[in-house]
């Protein structure tokens, strides 16, 4: 009989492991592969808290020699992690503490503002996959700079490296939670903004679901009016909701031709990531793909593009005045263009490659009114589809499955209005790096992007005194 495989349940909620002190060294990483039967069975040491269940369960599908070393790699990404979040742990919570100030309003978690300031408008930033608040380093550094005082910029940290692989809804709730948490201790906000990079767009559009509330004049709306959810007036954790701005994130999953561009569009390859992205990122990796579930319910993104029993999606998004989605073009190995753009493929064009005047790399914006539709559908050829693309995936079943959701899914998200601004790097020195270019995440390394955070900057400016002049007007 084959043994079990056995793991100690990783609690997203908690820190990312025991203390410090409790740690084995490096050395006693020892994980032992029963390659005679066909399971995994993990010793004392970090790997025991590293894997999910759900890890290991997705991996028993796999060839057993490939599970292995698959797996043998994954718990020494984790365990790698682990250490990598102590540390962030530590440095966030001395420059948290570092911004809070003797009234015991928040800053950002580098410090922003402080009870003099009095800042009425939240701005949170959301980082992605494996990352932290200091990937917003210079971002953060740049908008206190363009955007004054008025505004409190935070960058979230409920979402820290590898807690982004415990699924969308799970980080979206912790983010909702930790925006509501400060929300609370600082009395003078009263509009909210987010700016998310990658996984963290995500994140943070499950996370408004949970914070929104609908104005009484909003319920009276028709569902079928042309421009329902554009005009759909609500709260977000209690504040007016003004800016909703994404860089590069997959709103389409990753599913798909070139939609995971460092799979080269290779067919094989694409084939075979869908099953190894739930073990090595977690449920995020199925939801990414789109097989998360049981067959017959549809995936967590298409509902994501629509109001349902999980959330009121669409309407949360509808409430926020802007909405703009940044997306690369091109050299962006982790996010392709149409996923982070919502287009489809005969949507794709050719893009300009001249930058506009005064945003280097920025080159082109396009504004696409909301359009009319009943919303995203999940008819039973997809749910027969979906089942078809877990139990026995080939190239023709995912493809099948992937371009039916895909449509669903664009005509739910095309319901409220949106700002597309494409980026292109090609002519960057480091093009490559599109997908941190984008965000600076690193000034010296990804400062082809200073551009592209100026026009986010500029765009949030712009919007912000035309919420003024409108509030004044009245």
């Amino acid at each position: 009989m084959a043994s079990m495989l056995t793991s100690l349940p990783f609690d997203s909620t908690e820190k990312l492991g025991p203390p410090l002190s409790l740690l084995p060294s490096l050395s006693s990483l020892s994980v032992y592969i029963h390659t005679h039967t066909h399971g995994v069975r993990f010793s004392d040491s970090p790997a025991l808290w590293a894997l999910t269940e759900f890890q290991l369960q997705s991996a028993k599908r796999l060839p057993r020699t490939f599970r292995d070393l698959l797996l043998l790699f994954v718990v020494r990404l984790r365990f790698r992690y682990y250490i990598a979040g102590i540390c962030g742990s530590w440095r966030n919570q001395g420059l948290r503490a570092q911004a809070m100030t003797s009234q015991g309003n928040f800053g950002s978690s580098r410090g922003v503002a402080n009870a003099e300031n009095k800042p009425d408008h939240l701005l949170v930033l959301v980082h992605g996959i494996l990352a932290s608040p200091s990937d917003w380093t210079y971002v953060e550094a740049e908008l206190k700079r363009r955007l004054g005082r008025n505004f409190l910029i935070y960058a979230s940290s409920c979402n820290t490296y590898t807690k982004t692989f415990s699924g969308i809804d799970g980080a979206g709730k912790r983010l909702a939670d930790e925006v509501l948490q400060l929300v609370q201790k600082t009395e003078s906000l009263k509009k909210i903004s987010f700016l998310a990079h990658s996984l963290g767009g995500l994140f943070a559009r499950y996370a408004i679901s949970v914070l929104y509330t609908p104005n009484d004049s909003a319920s009276s709306t028709t569902a079928n009016s042309q421009t329902a959810y554009s005009l759909r007036q609500g709260k977000i954790a209690g504040l007016e909701p003004i800016n909703f701005v994404t860089l590069a994130t997959p709103h389409l999953g990753v599913r798909g031709k070139k939609q995971l561009p460092f799979l080269l569009g290779v067919p094989f390859l694409e084939k075979l990531a869908a099953p190894i992205a739930p073990i090595v990122v977690g449920r995020t990796g199925s939801q990414l793909f789109l097989t998360d579930g049981k067959p017959e319910r549809p995936p967590l993104l298409l509902r994501m593009a629509s109001d349902c029993k999980d959330g009121k999606f669409l309407s949360a998004m509808g409430a926020f005045k802007s909405r703009i989605i940044y997306a690369n073009v091109s050299y962006d190995h982790m996010v392709g263009w149409r996923t982070s753009s919502i287009r489809r493929e005969t949507e794709i064009f050719k893009p300009p490659r001249r930058s506009l005047d005064g945003y280097k790399h920025v080159v082109d914006v396009e504004y696409c009114p909301p359009v009319s539709s009943e919303g995203p559908h999940f008819p039973p050829e997809a749910a027969r589809a979906k089942e078809a693309a877990q139990s026995e995936p080939n190239i023709q079943k995912t493809l099948e499955y992937h371009e039916i959701v895909e449509d669903e899914m664009i005509w739910g998200l095309q319901q409220v209005g949106w700002r597309k601004v494409d980026v292109s790097f090609h002519s960057a020195f480091w093009p490559f790096f599109a997908h941190n270019n984008i965000h600076v995440k690193s000034e010296w390394l990804h400062n082809a992007g200073v551009g592209v955070v100026a026009h986010v900057a500029d765009s949030l400016k712009q919007q912000e005194s035309s919420s003024s002049f409108i509030t004044a007007s009245l």
